[in-house]
């Protein structure tokens, strides 16, 4: 199949097809005279990096991921391992964001208790003393 129907079936477009293979991401497809024919594989491949992309993994990242596929079935342990440490990353971003919104609430109840009179005391409090 022609680069427009491959982007069309992974949800990607012709241009982020174009720049994966600038980059090693996705192997060279075969040619047919001056047009790249794809591959269900490549369509495939396609469709993880778009399905990656979309939970939070960098190109850099998947290209280490992929680093060892190149034409072969996925690396599954590798992706497994990336996956947990994307988890792993993701968690601590939450409980940093739920660590900030405590403080958003202590901030506003402080207001909403005495004004704006913000002091050494307040800023330790909410637990942001650097």
């Amino acid at each position: 199949m022609y680069i427009g129907k491959a982007a069309q079936l992974s949800g990607t477009t012709v241009k982020s097809i174009r720049h994966y293979e600038d980059i090693g991401l996705l192997p060279a497809p075969q040619r047919r005279g001056a047009y790249r024919v794809y591959s269900e594989q490549s369509v495939e491949l396609l469709m993880f990096i778009k399905c990656a992309q979309q939970l939070g993994f960098k190109l850099k990242e998947m290209q280490a991921i992929l680093d060892q596929h190149r034409g072969q079935t996925l690396p599954w342990q590798v992706v497994s391992n990336a996956i947990a440490r994307k988890k792993h990353a993701v968690m601590g971003q939450i409980d940093a964001l739920q660590q900030v919104h405590a403080g958003l609430v202590e901030f506003e109840a402080r207001f909403a208790l005495g004004g704006p009179e913000l002091d050494l005391a307040c800023v330790q409090s909410l637990g942001y003393n650097n």
